[in-house]
């Protein structure tokens, strides 16, 4: 039985339970459709504002893109007046100056009408006085007895003697007077030229001096059987003279650029510690490098401190190997310094160009520099060498005509000239017994190097020696001393010289290779 109320009760229960699980189920359903009413009714609240928001918007976006709108096209508008207004004026303007033009043209012809009658009545009254002018020259000549022609020739022949007579006086005083006063002038513009420049008086040797901390090196420069010393004659053409000196030897040459690479190359052998003839050989070439570096700085500080600028790079390195030249035993650098500065001094005095007259002046010797040495006068040839660097042409006058070599076609020409003048003629500035002495030379060195298969040719000891270094490939042994007979012969035929010289063909072959 207790089982069967349980089961009832069980029954019972689950009935109950889904009665109550449905109820529960509906009242849920309800609440669930109560609240999905509602959003929904939220949702078309929000919808509708927005609509009304979004609406709202383009209303006013429209009013604005219309407030635009309306603005450019009065902008447009009042542009568009403002063209009219102004097309408007520009055509009253026209045609106010059209009817100026025409009220001014009719006056003209009003004017040209009144002149042409103006003329007329000259016209006719010219005649009247050319036919009262006739009659009165008739009873003129009547009355004379000489025509109207006659007359003036007489009386234009007396006035023209009359006035030669007085420009012929004139003429006089004013030549005199202008010779006076020339001569005065020139000699006060000289004198105060010379009084405000001071110039070295020195006179250029042959002989450089290398001196020595002892004389134990000389023995080294001197090198085994002399060998050091023949390497650095041929090598550098210069007469190292080593005698009883005490620390000191003697460079004899009469080239100073040779004199300066011996040295320089001498104190670099003996500050290295290394002297052998392949060393020198290398040392040398170095040198000589140097050396032409050096001339480009002087020439480029020569024409800093002269204040000249524009020089084309060539002129530049020639102004700078004057300084190793001499003309009559003085400097040529120094020659053409002072030059220049007395051409600029004499130029400023008489108000010509002083840029010009410095650069004729230091340039005027640029033709003793070349080492080719033409058959030209120096003058012609420094001419030529200015014209080919773009030179003003007053300047290659000056330069060409300071030797009186061309005509003088500028007023700088006679003022270089006058300074070049002025310059060697100081006491103790040249000695002309040097520049033979070193004239002699050169033409010895070029006599030979006329020959073919001449690589180069040095005068030393004092031109009593002149030695020959030939090609060994073009001049055979033979050759050789065929070479030395000819030279020797052509020397005693074709030059004055005092003594002997002795002529040395060297000829040298070198068998190289290298071990790698």
């Amino acid at each position: 039985m207790e089982i069967i109320y349980t089961i009832i009760g069980f029954a019972v229960g689950v009935v109950v339970g889904r009665f109550a699980l449905r109820f529960l189920f509906k009242k849920q359903e309800i609440a669930a459709q109560s609240k999905a009413k509602k959003i929904l009714k939220e949702a078309e609240q929000a919808g509708e504002h927005l609509k009304k928001q979004r609406m709202l918007e383009a209303k006013e976006k429209f009013l604005q893109l219309k407030a635009e709108h309306e603005k450019e096209t009065n902008q447009k508008n009042n542009a568009l007046n403002q063209r009219e207004n102004g097309v408007r004026q520009k055509e009253q303007s026209l045609n106010q100056k059209l009817e100026n033009l025409n009220r001014e043209k009719q006056e003209l012809e009003n004017t040209r009408k009144s002149l042409e009658r103006l003329i007329e009545v000259n016209e006719k009254k010219q005649e009247e006085v050319e036919q009262l002018k006739a009659q009165h020259i008739k009873q003129l000549e009547t009355i004379a007895g000489l025509s109207a022609e006659e007359a003036k020739n007489q009386l234009v022949e007396n006035l023209r003697e009359e006035a030669r007579s007085q420009a012929i006086i004139q003429i006089k005083d004013i030549v005199d007077e202008a010779k006076l006063t020339a001569t005065k002038e020139a000699k006060k513009v000289v004198i105060q030229t010379i009084q405000r420049t001071a110039t070295e008086s020195a006179i250029e040797n042959t002989v450089s001096i290398f001196n020595i901390e002892n004389d134990e090196i000389k023995g080294r420069i001197i090198g085994r059987e002399g060998r050091n010393i023949r390497a650095l004659e041929a090598a550098t053409g210069v007469e190292i003279i080593v005698d009883d000196t005490p620390e000191a030897i003697i460079l004899s040459g009469f080239d100073p650029v040779r004199r300066e690479i011996a040295r320089l190359a001498l104190h670099r052998l003996v500050t290295d510690g290394r002297i052998h003839p392949a060393r020198i050989e290398e040392v040398v070439a170095k040198t000589k490098n140097q050396i032409e570096d050096e001339i480009v700085e002087i020439g480029e500080r020569t024409v800093i401190d002269l204040g000249i600028h524009g020089l084309h790079p060539e002129l530049i390195r020639m102004v700078g190997r004057m300084r190793y030249r001499s003309s009559y035993g003085q400097n040529l650098l120094q020659h053409s310094r002072e030059v220049a500065n007395f051409s600029a001094t004499m130029a400023a005095e008489l108000g010509l160009n002083v840029k010009h007259a410095k650069r004729a002046g230091l340039l005027h010797d640029i033709g003793k520099v070349p080492d080719d040495n033409p058959e030209l006068p120096h003058a012609i040839l420094g001419m030529q060498l200015a014209e080919k660097y773009k030179e003003h042409p007053d300047v290659c006058n000056a330069i060409g005509a300071h030797h009186d070599e061309v005509e003088m076609t500028s007023l700088i020409s006679p003022i270089v000239q006058a300074c070049d003048a002025i310059s060697g003629a100081r006491p103790g500035a040249r000695r002309e017994v040097v520049e033979n002495y070193i004239k002699r030379l050169k033409e010895l060195e070029e006599l030979a190097l006329s020959y073919p298969g001449v690589e180069k040719t040095f005068a030393i000891q004092a031109g009593r020696e002149l030695r020959v270094v030939v090609q060994s490939e073009r001049v055979s042994d033979t050759q050789a001393e065929l070479l030395a007979a000819d030279i020797s012969t052509r020397i005693q035929t074709e030059m004055t010289y005092p003594g002997q010289i002795k002529v040395t063909v060297i000829r040298e072959t070198r068998s190289v290779s290298y071990a790698k």
